[in-house]
């Protein structure tokens, strides 16, 4: 569940929970509405926790090795000391 959906969980329910009056027989309207926010917020909580584990993981790579490559004459002459 992403993000935007688990907010759109907690509003529709906030609104079935606080703002509507019709009544079901053996539905509690208030009671789904209670359960869909509480399901939005762990949805919401689950999101963030991943987006948070997977900025840590960034992947460490080691320094790229150089390799060095000499000209004869450049070669001699290190060894020379020059």
């Amino acid at each position: 569940m992403t993000i935007g959906g688990s907010i759109a969980l907690i509003i529709i329910g906030a609104i079935m929970a606080y703002a509507v009056n019709y009544e079901f027989s053996g539905i509690d309207i208030r009671l789904v509405g209670v359960i869909l926010m509480v399901g939005g917020l762990i949805g919401l909580v689950i999101g963030i926790m991943r987006i948070v584990s997977a900025r840590r993981s960034v992947e460490r790579r080691p320094p790229p090795r150089v390799r060095e490559e000499y000209y004869e004459e450049d070669y001699e002459a290190r060894r020379r000391g020059f």
